[in-house]
């Protein structure tokens, strides 16, 4: 037992570090064909660790959804728009919108400390308890709730994504 829990805080470890270094490296690279490979492994990574949470049916269709499809749309749309890289260099100038950024980058980053620090955090317990969705199993919990509860918000989604990749196809006509 002590083993298979090492195992999974091994893991967690490598996958946490590797999920950060993606995402710093995603808004540091220049070239946006790099930073789209780099959210691929970040997606991948959060995948992984929604593997560890026993969340097999999320984790996939992480995988199915963003790492595939929707980073397919975004590769796709860099390709057609011709987004080359920039060749400026840079000076750290102080802008009244970066301050703020900065000031709640630093407010979200207290918050994420105090969670992870509190053992007890207040809340409701839903309908769905740990033992119901263990009884109905993931699959059935989230597919049940997504087409019957959540089947407006879910449809409406699936339109502006339509809409994203038609709009995407205009653009690169315009500029032909």
């Amino acid at each position: 037992m002590i083993i298979g829990s090492l195992f999974y805080w091994i893991v967690f470890i490598v996958t946490a570090l590797t999920a950060i270094f993606a995402s710093v490296m995603v808004i540091t690279r220049r070239n946006p064909i790099h930073s789209a490979m780099f959210l691929v492994l970040n997606f991948l990574c959060v995948a992984v660790l929604y593997l560890l949470l026993n969340s097999q049916f999320i984790a996939i269709i992480q995988v199915m959804i963003y790492a595939g499809a929707i980073m397919m749309l975004v590769i796709f749309v860099i390709m057609l728009l011709h987004v080359e890289e920039e060749k400026r260099t840079y000076r750290i100038r102080f802008s009244p919108a970066k301050v703020i950024g900065l000031v709640l980058v630093v407010i979200l980053f207290i918050q994420l400390i105090y969670g992870v620090t509190v053992k007890v955090l207040p809340g409701e317990w839903g309908e769905f308890t740990p033992e119901r969705i263990a009884q109905l199993g993931d699959i059935r919990t989230v597919a049940g709730l997504l087409f019957t509860r959540y089947l407006f918000p879910f449809e409406v989604a699936s339109i502006l994504l339509l809409v994203g990749i038609i709009g995407a196809v205009i653009l690169s006509k315009k500029e032909r």
